[in-house]
């Protein structure tokens, strides 16, 4: 079990500054189970020391990284990430590829009663279903708007705006879209930097479909034109684009 304490950054559960302090991650320890080969321990970071990490010395070292990141990771056919009768896992492929990328995204968040102690000044343990509980995209795409640039996040407003920061950058991009009717799961996507080989869809040199990587009903290590912009899809109340160096 990990231990997390609030410091210097001012925060209240509604987001609303009140006092000297900073909320930490929810983070769970990697278990031996949580395996790219296993269905297992989904809510926890991979245990796999072969699994590249973002190499941020520079731009380029930043999208090779990536790059290998996306291959490794290969959401098309690792088992960690396939749909089952139950479930589909973007989140779960989203904050592996946020978690090897060296920036936070949530898979578990922290519990209300948790939350209230930490704006208190306790210290809390994140342990799983206890203090923190697994977070799905609806509840993600608030989580954006509510912690994100507490956690480095930036939001952004177009296509063509997050793919250009992502390709200048090397940085991460996320589309996290809430689904309409409450209860059912919504959606988020990682943007990619483009490749030789893999492209975003440009009309007159403006992006309108980025470069992203995705798991889902069908997993794709890279798809732009193929899904269009799903994020306006009637089945979605609300969209959010966001970057993170």
């Amino acid at each position: 079990m990990e231990k997390y304490t609030a410091e210097t950054t001012p925060l209240t559960l509604d987001g609303h500054l009140t006092w000297d302090s900073k909320l930490k991650k929810a983070d769970l320890l990697p278990d031996p189970q949580s395996r790219l080969d296993s269905v297992y321990m989904k809510e926890r970071p991979l245990s796999d020391s072969s699994i590249p990490f973002r190499d941020q010395t520079d731009v380029s070292s930043k999208k090779k990284s990536i790059s290998q990141l996306i291959d490794k990771l290969d959401v098309e056919t690792n088992i960690r990430y396939q749909r089952t009768v139950e479930d589909t896992y973007c989140n779960v492929y989203s904050y592996d590829y946020c978690y090897f990328s060296g920036v936070y995204l949530p898979t578990v968040w922290w519990t209300e009663e948790a939350l209230e102690k930490i704006v208190q000044g306790k210290e809390v343990e994140a342990v799983f279903e206890q203090t923190v509980e697994r977070i799905y995209s609806s509840a993600i795409h608030d989580w954006f708007l509510k912690w994100g640039p507490q956690f480095g996040w930036e939001r952004m407003f177009t296509p063509d705006e997050i793919q250009n920061k992502v390709n200048t950058n090397g940085g991460i991009g996320i589309i996290c879209a809430k689904r309409r009717e409450k209860g059912l799961s919504g959606h988020i996507v990682p943007v990619v930097p483009e490749t030789n080989l893999n492209l975003a869809y440009r009309e007159n040199g403006v992006v309108l479909y980025p470069l992203q990587s995705q798991a889902g009903k069908l997993n794709y290590n890279y798809f732009s034109e193929v899904r269009k912009d799903w994020w306006n899809d009637e089945l979605y109340s609300s969209y959010v684009f966001y970057y993170h160096e």
